[in-house]
């Protein structure tokens, strides 16, 4: 199962490394990862705290939560497996961003992007359609910019995802 899986990531990680993206995908993958570095989710947090109901200091807390909880879990398990990134192995043909660790498995842009998300969609689902865009974005841009293979952002999904929830709960 192991070796399907990463027969899939590096076909995909060969297709993406060698694809000459239009300028706006590009423009709005850049853009992406760099909103994904966290101040997206601190003027997302302002937002809420000034504009927000009686649910903002919750969801700021929920959010909180999620986010320290998902940095030392992505900065745990990417230490415990040591998986190299995609822009290690094979040259991006036009991405030319450093990647902020040597290791690849899981993407901490988008557990933390989906840790942050669900909170956030739980207390104000009128927001969902916009920050689930958003935390997509980060997500399939760490595959096109070369910094992640398709497997490292779906376990980052779906534990980001988990975390959200259970930080939600929290503050019920």
């Amino acid at each position: 199962m192991l070796s399907f899986i990463a027969r899939g990531d590096y076909r995909l990680m060969h297709r993406a490394n060698n694809w000459l993206a239009p300028r706006w995908i590009q423009f709005w993958a850049l853009g992406a990862t760099r909103a994904g570095d966290g101040w997206l989710w601190g003027l997302m947090g302002l937002g809420v705290l000034f504009l927000g109901d009686q649910n903002r200091f919750a969801t700021i807390g929920a959010g909180g939560l999620a986010a320290v909880s998902s940095v030392l879990a992505f900065m745990w398990l990417k230490r415990l497996t040591g998986r190299r990134r995609p822009c290690y192995i094979e040259h991006h043909c036009w991405a030319t961003l450093l990647p902020p660790d040597q290791f690849s498995f899981p993407s901490g842009h988008t557990m933390t992007a989906f840790a942050m998300s669900v909170p956030v969609c739980m207390f104000y689902p009128l927001s969902a359609p916009a920050v689930i865009f958003f935390a997509i974005s980060i997500a399939a841009s760490r595959i096109l910019l070369g910094m992640h293979f398709l497997s490292d952002v779906l376990v980052g999904v779906l534990i980001g995802s988990v975390l959200g929830f259970l930080s939600y709960l929290a503050f019920v």
